[in-house]
């Protein structure tokens, strides 16, 4: 389905606009939204490029650069924090070998951070893509990540 496909499934209300941003990064390989993406949905909606632009970059889940097959996010909440997230963090970027805010080299996985991913119960949290892993280890992020790399 072509971006434009994707944007006029919806009406031509302002109130689409989250709905159709999410997905067309969805829809898109690199799992973010190209500036011609961001223009398409202004056009439609009739709102001014500079809106459309401020709401992409004002949300966290939305991305105007190229990410990874997989995007894990790392909560930072309080509870997840006193749990041990900085250690799963630092345990990601050594198994990943990049920092915070980047993707790895073949483009399978992009490292972010969440405010809270609303789990506090299973602190430490990540989530990758729509999936959330609680109670998290370093053997358990080494599972998960070769889990993913295998496609299962």
């Amino acid at each position: 389905m072509t971006p434009q496909d994707i944007i006029q499934q919806y009406d031509r209300s302002p109130d689409h606009l989250l709905s159709i941003l999410h997905d067309l990064q969805d829809a898109d390989e690199h799992h973010y939204l190209p500036e011609q993406n961001l223009r398409r949905a202004a056009e439609y909606l009739g709102l001014p490029f500079s809106f459309v632009y401020g709401v992409a970059t004002f949300y966290t889940m939305f991305s105007l650069k190229p990410r990874g097959r997989y995007i894990i996010r790392i909560c930072q909440s309080p509870p997840c924090h006193l749990m041990g997230a900085t250690t799963i963090l630092r345990e990601l970027m050594k198994l990943l070998g990049i920092p915070m805010g980047e993707t790895t080299r073949d483009d399978f996985f992009t490292l972010e951070m969440s405010s809270c991913l609303g789990v506090c119960g299973v602190a430490p949290a990540m989530m990758i893509n729509d999936e959330v892993y609680g109670n998290l280890t370093a053997e358990r992020i080494r599972e998960i990540l070769e889990e993913k790399r295998r496609g299962t």
